[in-house]
């Protein structure tokens, strides 16, 4: 197959570019909204942009196509999120945050994730998580339909069971991605390690 983007639906092009640009790393994002209520749900449309001052960035449909999700909204109004790692334990958990519930109630209360205290932010983070970074807001840009929101991570919790020796191991890390259509992975270590 060969297409030009302008002869194809946007839905068509959409699922190209999100099967072919994938896994795609999942931000499980957690903000607190201006009335106090909690927030969670999931992005996988979401990487770093900067590591040793490091920035991550995650997209969402900006206003004019759909209207803000609380979870972009909360993080431009206070100028604070978390981004919580999903691994596979919280597969199903992250997936249920995705539903649409009404801006008082807290995906952590309808999926069973536990609240634990940030140190440098108000939002929660997931006790759960192996990895959480605590970000202030550094910039957000539109571009087309999209809204993306830029946080300078500021704290990070690991969980110790998925140190050696002092160091992340991603061996113990089974990251979930997201794959085009319904489909999720789980990060599995191939016997190839990187040469250069």
């Amino acid at each position: 197959m060969e297409t030009a983007v302008s002869d194809r639906t946007p839905r068509e092009i959409a699922r190209i570019i999100k099967t072919a640009v994938s896994p795609r790393p999942i931000a499980w994002v957690s903000t607190v909204g201006g009335d106090g209520a909690d927030n969670l749900a999931p992005f996988s449309s979401y990487n770093y942009v900067s590591s040793r001052e490091p920035v991550v960035l995650f997209n969402s449909p900006n206003e004019a196509n759909g209207g803000l999700k609380d979870t972009p909204r909360n993080a431009l109004d206070t100028g604070e999120f978390a981004v919580n790692v999903v691994t596979e334990p919280l597969l199903d958990r992250m997936d249920h945050s995705a539903e649409s519930l009404p801006p008082e109630d807290s995906e952590f209360d309808s999926v069973g994730v536990t609240r634990a205290d940030c140190r440098r932010i108000d939002p929660p983070r997931v006790a759960e998580a192996a990895v959480t970074m605590e970000c202030t807001l550094y910039d957000s840009l539109e571009v087309h339909d999209r809204l993306m929101v830029l946080g300078e991570v500021e704290y990070v919790h690991v969980d110790d069971d998925v140190l050696t020796d002092g160091q992340i191991d991603q061996r113990k890390l089974p990251t979930v991605g997201r794959l085009g259509g319904p489909y999720y992975t789980v990060s599995d270590i191939t016997e190839f390690e990187r040469q250069f």
